[in-house]
């Protein structure tokens, strides 16, 4: 176990550990001690306390002296120049057109650095108005972006409930927070009453959640049919506190509700239907095979079947007429070779005026040349 001092830092409820480093020190005593960001000022919530040494960062930090008259003065100093400083940089911030929220501005105790904290939907380019706030002030500038959960802490605020917001009293961390957990406990889902003034699902959802998983696992769900000793009934409500279970049961006709310990009540099973039991054969019988059913009768062919077959349809259509047009082109042939030459005997067959192509008045075929007397 080690022996450590307790403190919090400033719009913080997170509890860090330090050596005593040889000093005796009181609860709500100044001290100043050092960080990652330089010296700080602290205020011990704890002067003594005993640790595990696992829950303790090595190497161990100690304080570096309690706060003195000088140091109270430096900080009163701090806070009297972060509305000016809040100011000036809400009016650099509209000059430059960023889309972000000014939420804090903090000096650092040594004086050498001043922190702004903010808020935006996205990442932001600043460069151009860290130059302008240096120029300003002479320090060195940090611009930190923090999420809306964290706005609600650094700002503080009245929860639903009446009391300041836990992540800013008495949450060190945030925690993780499901709808399964308002599930659990039966609240309304209604956004309005389960949200805190972050607008996300309020932290205090946490605390108790443990407790209804383990109870709701004991206790019947809402509509759901059990057995009591009065008879079946339905659930309609249950106090996971207590562990009860109102269910209503009808009797004679009329609906009446009864309060029963939820160890009192069981589920119901569903009623299966009785099968019909088998005709014991004779020895040396054998069992005749059961009939099969009929088959069902085929449903009418889909949209899409019907496109299918009247494809394949097409396709025989188009073998078959290939398979017939050799037959033609012989046949065509034949008659060829039978018809007259014309043209080597030196006679024309007669116009009638019924061929296709044919000009009107000269007998002859449309496309034919006329011979040329030689």
């Amino acid at each position: 176990m080690a022996q450590v001092v307790v403190v919090k830092f400033q719009k913080g409820c997170k509890p860090y550990y330090f050596g005593a480093g040889g000093h005796t020190l009181a609860k709500g005593q100044g001290v100043v001690v050092e960080t990652s960001r330089g010296l700080e000022y602290a205020v011990v919530v704890d002067p003594a306390r005993e640790v595990p040494d696992e829950a303790v960062m090595q190497p161990l930090k100690n304080v570096i002296r309690p706060a003195t008259d000088r140091d109270e003065a430096i900080l009163a100093e701090h806070e009297a120049r972060r509305g000016e400083a809040m100011r000036i940089c809400k009016e650099k911030i509209a000059a430059h057109g960023l889309p972000m929220k000014l939420i804090d501005c903090e000096f650092t105790f040594d004086g050498s650095k001043v922190v702004f904290t903010f808020t935006a939907e996205s990442r932001v380019d600043f460069r151009e108005l860290v130059r302008d706030l240096a120029s300003v002030f002479h320090l060195r500038i940090e611009l930190r972006q923090v999420g809306i959960r964290d706005e609600a802490r650094i700002l503080g605020g009245i929860a639903p409930c009446g009391r300041e917001v836990c992540c800013a009293g008495c949450m060190p961390d945030f925690k993780k927070v499901s709808i399964k957990m308002a599930k659990n406990q039966g609240l309304s889902l209604n956004p309005g009453k389960i949200s805190g003034l972050c607008g996300r699902l309020m932290c205090c959802l946490a605390y108790e959640d443990d407790y209804y998983a383990s109870a709701s696992k004991k206790v019947p769900k809402l509509g759901a049919a059990v057995t009591t000793p009065e008879g079946r009934g339905t659930v309609v409500s249950v106090n996971m506190l207590k562990l009860e279970v109102r269910v209503k049961i009808e009797k004679d006709g009329a609906l009446v509700y009864r309060d029963f310990p939820a160890d009192q009540v069981q589920r119901a099973e569903a009623e299966r239907p009785e099968r019909p039991e088998r005709e014991e054969q004779p020895e040396g019988e054998e069992m005749e095979p059961e009939k099969r059913s009929e088959r069902p009768e085929k449903p009418e062919r889909s949209e899409r079947g019907g496109q299918q077959e009247r494809r394949k349809d097409r396709g025989n259509g188009r073998n078959a007429e290939r398979q017939q047009r050799p037959a033609d082109a012989a046949a065509n042939g034949r008659r060829r070779e039978k018809r007259p030459d014309h043209k080597n005997r030196g006679e024309r067959p007669a116009n009638d005026g019924r061929g296709q192509g044919k000009r009107p008045g000269n007998g002859r075929p449309e496309g034919d040349q006329p011979e040329k007397n030689s």
